[in-house]
């Protein structure tokens, strides 16, 4: 996840983060614009960078994708003024998130865990290379957008630095999530990154790879960690957990099922349940409840059906049950989500 290693100290506490003027919480059922995205589809645990930019709403600006930028995906953003919660799908590529404009509290949190927040501000950044998916929302603060570049560095550059820096220990390091950050020198390198990608004709291919490379060595130097407990063991293989999490998905009107679901995975229920939550940081079931309120808000976003049709359509024949679930969840109700 982005936030686990806070380098600042101003805090922004999650009241004071959702708080408005009139007293309601604009993550949680403003009338507000929320998510442009005209198709909402299953979110995997693991995309590509280009892949993670589906997930998340706002409008491109600028992308660097001529011959210049093959090791390094850049792209600016303008953000939408407040974002609910959405699972944001891991990446294999370190991902530097670099605020360029305008002020905003962040908000994340580990699958199942409490939201922490964060005020960032121009020159503010996050750094993560999350092995997990995790969750995250915001609220803009002040007139200016709320812009963000987007720098993903390949996997072959990184390692290879890391090999160049570190030698053998290359293979045991790992990078420490960082959450509203500030470092001039890593801001400097940026701001050069940033004028190539606006340059006309697309930047110096030449010192953009400089500039990539220097990026990866001082990430390397300023924010490698060696914590063995950091490397994943036994954990569901990717295969099995794909098959389970497609099985809940084609079965979300269904009781949930531990030992089918078990079943897939060729798995007993206790050793299933046990490395599947180490995977995901949910259990199977609470997953599955997860997905069910996914499909639940984008039935409420998508179609005219009642919420006493998409309620059953997940599995819910009960509608108090379903909105208890629903509000349990998403933090409003079903027909506050829908008219947000």
């Amino acid at each position: 996840m982005l936030f686990l290693v806070a380098q600042r100290d101003e805090l922004c506490p999650t009241d004071q983060c959702l708080s408005h003027a009139d007293g309601q919480s604009p993550l949680n059922g403003a009338a507000m614009t929320v998510d442009s995205r005209e198709e909402i589809s299953p979110v995997p645990l693991r995309t590509s960078p280009a892949g993670l930019e589906t997930y998340i709403s706002g409008r491109t600006l600028v992308s660097g994708d001529g011959p210049a930028w093959t090791d390094i995906f850049v792209q600016v953003f303008s953000r939408l003024t407040v974002q609910h919660p959405f699972l944001v799908p891991a990446v294999a590529e370190p991902l530097v998130v670099w605020v360029i404009s305008g002020q905003a509290c962040v908000e994340e949190r580990d699958l199942g865990g409490e939201w922490e927040a964060n005020t960032v501000r121009v020159g503010d950044f996050f750094l993560t290379r999350s092995p997990t998916p995790y969750e995250m929302r915001w609220r803009a603060e002040g007139d200016e957008p709320f812009q963000v570049m987007h720098l993903y560095l390949s996997v072959p550059l990184f390692e290879r630095v890391a090999e160049a820096v570190l030698g053998k220990a290359a293979s045991a390091m790992r990078l420490r999530d960082i959450s509203g950050g500030r470092d001039q020198p890593l801001s400097s390198m940026l701001e050069l990154i940033h004028a190539e990608l606006t340059a006309e004709g697309q930047g110096s291919r030449l010192f953009v790879q400089g500039l990539a490379q220097a990026l990866a060595v001082h990430l390397i130097r300023q924010y490698a960690t060696f914590d063995a407990e950091a490397r994943r063991s036994n954990a569901l293989p990717g295969a099995k957990l794909r098959r389970a999490i497609a099985f809940m998905e084609a079965n979300l009107q269904e009781p949930f099922d531990l030992a089918r679901l078990a079943q897939t995975a060729g798995m007993s229920a206790f050793h299933f349940s046990r490395l599947f939550k180490k995977a995901t940081g949910l259990s199977p079931s609470h997953y599955f409840i997860r997905q069910r309120i996914a499909k639940a808000q984008q039935l409420l976003q998508e179609t005219s059906a009642s919420i006493i049709e998409i309620g059953m359509s997940v599995g819910y024949s009960s509608p108090s049950h379903f909105a208890q679930i629903f509000r349990r969840e998403a933090g409003v109700s079903p027909s506050d989500y829908r008219r947000s």
